[in-house]
Parts: C-alpha cells; structure tokens; sequence
C-alpha cells in the first residue's frame, strides 16, 4: 500500500496539476489507512486524509492527531463521489467532505477559520497557567506524545509532566526493529526536551496487525485486539523487551522516567544489574506502573497495586473490551460509548481503589482531551489528565469553570443512573449548576 501511494503521489504531472498541488495541498482518499503508512505521508506532501472506513479512535486516526494530520474517517460513500484531482475541503470538527466546493463554501470556510483564530487567542491566557478548578483544587494536566513535536508543544503550554509516550512510531518508521542506541537517543532526547519534569514510557503497544509493519514476525490473527498485543507480544519477544528496557532504563539517568508497562518486577531488575555492570549510568530508583484497559484489570487493582508505583486508565480500549464493540469497526460506532454506565463503575472503581491505596492515577484516553466529559471525570475523582498537547488550553479553560467540592456532590447520583439516558439527566443538572457559579 505504501508503494502505490507514494508512487501515485510522485508521478508525473501536467503543468496545471502542479500548480493547482502546490497551492491546495493533497489529500487522500482511500478504504483505510494504517498507522505505518501514515508516518511516511508528511514526507510525500499529504495535508489531509479521508477514509471510507475506520473511526476517530482507531490507532491510525489517534496518530493521524499526533501528526497534526487531518484525517476524516468513515466517510462511506467517498471512493464513488470523490474522483482524481477533484478540489474538496474537509472539515474534521464537523466531519464533513465538501466535493467542489462553491464560492459560498469557501467563504464560510474562511470565516470558520477566523472564529476558530479567534477563539485560540481567548485561550492563550491558560497557557502556562496553573490548572486548577473554582474551588481551587489542584489537577495535574499531562500530555500524550510520539513526535518532538509534541513535546516542544507540551512545554509551551505548560504541562505537568509526559503522561503518556507512544514508543509505536519509532517502530512504525521503518521495516525493522529500532535497535538499543537508536531507541536510549529518542527516549533520552524526550526526557532532556521535558526538562526534569516526569515522563512516562509505555512499552511497546503492537499486535499483529500492526507488527509486521515495524519488521516484527507474529503469526496473522483473526482478532487482533485480543491476540499477541502489547505485553503479551513483549513477552513472546523477549529480545525485543529487554532493549527497550535497557534504552529506557539508560534514558532515565538524565530525568524522572516512569515504566508503563502491566506487571514487570524481574526482567528491569536483570536490565538493571547488566547495564551497571556494562558502565552505563542508570538512575536508583524506577516507578513502575500498569494500564488498565480491560475489565479483568480494573476490577483486580486492589491486587495488581501491591506491585506497582502508579497506574493509567486506557478509556479506549477499557471502553472497547467492556462493551466487546471493536472501536476502529465504524459501524459499531454508536455502541463505543464512554457514558454507558458500566464504563462509569469501572472508572469510579479504578480511581477510589488507587486513591485509597495512595498510589497516582491518572486517565490517558482520548476521554482525558474532551471538554465534554472533563466534568464528569472531576465528579469521579480523577484529578490527572493526560491527553494531546492540542487539547490542554481547552481543558483547563473547563476544568477552571468547575467547582470540585459541588460536582463530587454528584457522583452517588451518576453511578446510580442505570441508563445513558439518566446519566445525561444528571450530567445536565450538573451543567445547570456550574452555569449557576458562572453568572453569580
């Protein structure tokens, strides 16, 4: 797929093409996109991808977001209605695709583009502001990364720390296997780019049909999302483990590195003791922690936390596994829902049972960057965030209108709600009395 996309991106074109390309940009429609295959689309001039299938919170589109790549998924029709060379705009906020668009459609677009400006310079003055809510409680805001970019971005911002570190792409870049120094170079440069604050590696998050991509041999599985993925395939692959540890493990010398990775207590401690005794400067002491991201995992924290420092609730996949609904399968879109209120009981569980242990507990999903639920994860307890840089302003702009004390006021009545439905009804009582606070 690769080949041909970049073939059909490099092939020859008439003189109107070209100058047609060079001031509107490219953008690609196709069935799907795999996250490989977006790593090299920067580098062959795409601005913007539109899929027939696939969803937002597919691996592909959540990297597509790390890329500052626009990228419009699920659009069905799109291979019929939408031709070679054919000018389109795409709007990914309210995911539409216009084909040849009017004069009317342009200008509206543009006027879109000056509120959005607008609206950006409202929230510059969150930046760098210390994030905490009405009644003056304080909530870490960290970030999710996988490019530079993101961390030079996060720093700007103001950030808490890294939450979050995708090392997929390094692995995604390329057809075989970052080795030990190429891996210790990024992970090292992350840390150095974070300037002493916390950042927190999660290890390699592949399955088989991603794997094959990064040069990793796993057999093909029907069901990937629940086959040799992420631990599991770093324990098939224990070569493969042990480098990354030993690169993380080197990394931390020069700042604060947490592990994400569920329930490794032997094979850093091995890592640990040959990198000593091979001369490499490591640092004393690692946290260790776990994602938890299927049920089986949140409802045995009380039991994984006695061999951990911290965890991080996945909402993606936690979402995905309870509800047994594929979150990249756009046509169970509507099933993937974060407000159903088995997925409130695992959150409210998982975070009371950290918080009483004393241990960190922070929500890494793409629920953590969406304003529209920030507070109704302040009435569960949850006081770190950890989302992509671009959403941080808007987040702490929101967290800053909540009042922590009333909205945990709320919480016996969300968990009771026993259809989405009734946790709407409490969600909007919640709004009403916020809006209250506001115009008091």
């Amino acid at each position: 797929m690769i080949g041909r996309v970049q073939g059909e991106l490099t092939r020859d074109k008439t003189p109107a093409e070209r100058q047609i390309a060079a001031r509107v940009g490219t953008i690609l429609v196709s069935d799907m996109v795999a996250p490989a295959e977006l790593a090299h689309f920067g580098e062959a001039g795409v601005l913007g991808v539109v899929t027939t299938g696939g969803s937002p919170l597919s691996h592909s589109a959540i990297l597509a977001r790390s890329m500052r790549l626009p990228m419009l998924v699920g659009v069905h029709d799109a291979l019929k209605e939408i031709s070679d060379d054919d000018l389109i705009l795409i709007d990914t906020k309210r995911g539409e695709v216009i084909v040849h668009p009017t004069a009317q459609d342009l200008a509206a677009y543009r006027t879109w583009q000056r509120d959005l400006a607008r609206s950006a310079d409202e929230l510059q003055r969150f930046r760098g502001a210390r994030t905490a809510t009405r009644d003056d409680v304080a909530i870490e805001l960290y970030a999710n990364a996988e490019l530079p970019a993101d961390i030079a971005q996060a720093r700007a911002l103001g950030v808490s720390g890294v939450g979050l570190y995708r090392t997929e792409f390094l692995f995604l870049q390329r057809r075989d296997a970052p080795d030990e120094e190429e891996q210790f170079e990024a992970y090292r440069d992350l840390v150095l780019g974070m300037g002493g604050l916390p950042v927190t590696i999660r290890t390699l998050d592949l399955g088989a049909d991603k794997a094959d991509n990064a040069g990793i041999a796993i057999a093909d599985e029907d069901n990937p999302a629940l086959g040799v993925r992420g631990v599991r395939l770093s324990m098939r692959k224990p070569a493969l483990f042990t480098t990354q540890l030993r690169a993380i493990l080197r990394a931390g010398h020069y700042g604060p590195v947490r592990i994400l990775v569920p329930m490794v207590t032997a094979s850093e401690e091995q890592c640990a003791r040959e990198l000593r005794t091979e001369g490499h400067e490591i640092a004393d002491h690692y946290e260790f922690g776990a994602m938890i991201e299927v049920p089986a995992a949140a409802i045995a924290l009380s039991t994984l936390l006695r061999h951990l420092d911290f965890v991080s609730i996945g909402t993606n996949d936690l979402t995905q596994y309870t509800l047994a609904a594929d979150r990249g399968n756009d046509a169970l879109g509507t099933l993937h829902d974060p407000l159903h209120p088995a997925i409130l009981k695992l959150l409210a569980h998982s975070i009371s049972t950290a918080r009483r242990a004393k241990k960190p507990v922070a929500l890494c999903g793409e629920m953590a960057g969406d304003v529209r639920y920030t507070a109704l994860l302040l009435t569960l307890g949850l006081t770190e965030f950890s989302m992509h840089p671009s959403s941080l302003l808007e987040v702490r702009q929101e967290i800053s209108r909540h009042d922590y004390a009333t909205l945990r006021a709320h919480s016996l009545a969300l968990l009771r709600a026993t259809t989405r439905a009734g946790i709407e009804r409490v969600l909007e009582r919640m709004r009403a009395g916020t809006r209250g606070i506001v115009t008091a």
